[in-house]
């Protein structure tokens, strides 16, 4: 089968990118061709396909308040309808010539224009959300650093009204602009075979937002033989992932001012990370060591040695792989009861849940685990025999197999 592998980066930028880059490994890993269709960007994986690449666009340098009308205007035509990528993945389709296609993330860089294109040349549409963008302006259901669902029943002016796009009037007038002209045109709705909700809180989400397309739930997966558990009690707690607001970090500081004796290791980059690093060194937290980005064969090793692993988000995530692979490495985790989250972690049974923000409450639970290891360790071994059996490389070709010949059976029949 040759499958079309659309996503707007080609490299492991973050948990999205790492979904589409490996289910294309798996994919070709069983005899099926990938034919990726993504933006130019230095640090692309190799691939033939390069040359059929959409030129790579700067967003936050473009909607800087010093740019001209006319380059503002250039991106609002690439964000809201790319005549480029059209062009560029009708001609890819006529040379390559794949059975379906399978989409990723696709917003602002490549943009929806190439569903159309996709369902002229008769293309079965699958799409995996990693987001909420199909409903949310923001993509994040964040505003202010705050959950937030104002934009329900199609009110994206609050996006605007609320400048909830990076703080900036520009970037949020496109970003309700784009909702409007999109949910004007249903161009995911008309295009759109079959969506891929990982989470099934997601897959709630875009019904309750009125997507009635078909929506079935595959879980991310996770390669158990990429990783070696340890399952013994680790001396430290890990966080891994970007440095952001709503990723509940400064929660996480806070809690670690109440537990001096213990320490904590930070692995990533993101937007906050200056103001963290501020925070840790004004409250005298040294127990708390900021790694910056490691690459994959740094961070397992830092994994393993984990007595838990923290994920304090403060917004609706949906299926991040940091809970997989800490499960892969034997290690518990404590998230906040928040979004996707407690439907991933089953309390006191493979890690621990508490109310998001309250660094009291995420203290308490990292100090019940250290003191005591060996039920952290039977929660992680509980974690790791879950994901053996349900998010497993396999289990998951199977499930995207399964649909991708259901769609070509069904259009066969047609």
């Amino acid at each position: 089968m040759k499958v079309l592998m659309v996503n707007n980066f080609h490299y492991p930028r973050g948990g999205g990118e790492r979904v589409y880059l490996e289910l294309s490994s798996l994919l070709q890993a069983h005899g099926h061709e990938i034919i990726p269709f993504s933006t130019q960007h230095e640090l692309n994986l190799p691939t033939e396909y390069a040359g059929s690449f959409v030129s790579e666009t700067d967003f936050p340098s473009f909607l800087g308040r010093k740019n001209t009308l006319g380059s503002k205007l250039q991106v609002a035509e690439r964000v809201v309808y790319s005549r480029e990528s059209k062009r560029r993945i009708e001609k890819l389709i006529e040379e390559s010539r794949p059975d379906i296609a399978h989409l990723h993330g696709i917003a602002h860089y490549l943009s929806p224009s190439i569903l159309p294109a996709i369902k002229k040349a008769g293309l079965p549409i699958v799409m995996t959300l990693h987001d909420y963008k199909l409903i949310c302006p923001n993509s994040s259901f964040l505003s202010k650093g705050e959950v937030c669902e104002r934009c329900k029943m199609r009110r994206y002016y609050n996006v605007i009204l609320r400048q909830c796009k990076r703080d900036s009037f520009s970037a949020s007038l496109l970003a309700g602009i784009e909702m409007y002209v999109h949910k004007l045109l249903q161009i995911y709705e008309r295009n759109v075979d079959v969506f891929i909700a990982p989470s099934k809180f997601l897959g709630d989400k875009m019904r309750d937002y009125g997507i009635k397309n078909a929506i079935v739930h595959i879980h991310n997966f996770v390669d158990t033989e990429s990783f070696t558990p340890q399952f013994s009690a680790g001396e430290y707690a890990i966080y891994f992932g970007r440095l952001s607001q709503e990723k509940g970090v400064k929660t996480m500081l806070e809690a670690m001012k109440l537990l001096d004796s213990f320490r904590l290791h930070i692995a990533g980059t993101g937007p906050s990370e200056g103001d963290l690093r501020a925070f840790a060194n004004e409250h005298t937290l040294s127990n708390v060591t900021f790694h910056g980005h490691l690459s994959q064969q740094e961070l397992i090793p830092l994994i393993q040695g984990a007595a838990f692993t923290l994920v304090p988000s403060e917004w609706y995530e949906n299926y991040p792989m940091t809970i997989l692979e800490s499960f892969a490495c034997g290690v518990p985790v404590i998230v906040s009861d928040i979004g996707a989250l407690p439907g991933l972690i089953h309390d006191s049974r493979n890690g621990l849940l508490f109310p998001p923000g309250d660094a009291m409450q995420l203290a308490e639970k990292m100090q019940f685990l250290v003191n005591n290891p060996t039920k952290a360790i039977a929660m992680g071994r509980n974690g790791y025999e879950e994901i053996k059996s349900n998010n497993n490389p396999e289990k998951h070709y199977t499930q995207t197999i399964d649909l991708y010949q259901n769609l070509l059976d069904s259009k066969s029949d047609a």
